[in-house]
């Protein structure tokens, strides 16, 4: 896999992500743990985007 592709992985993965977070939060039995928990795998993703692109 080349980095372009993979970077590319990692920003579908980072928008699904988003997605998720964003539905689970206007979600009224939403886990505080399972949305922190999302949120820190996006920030890993964005970082490793970042780190892949420079």
């Amino acid at each position: 896999m080349s980095v372009t592709s993979h970077v590319e992985e990692l920003r579908r993965k980072h928008r699904v992500l988003s997605d998720a977070v964003e539905k689970e939060q206007r979600s009224p039995g939403a886990s505080d743990l399972d949305i922190a928990r999302m949120k820190r795998e996006k920030l890993r993703i964005k970082e490793e985007i970042s780190r892949l692109s420079h």
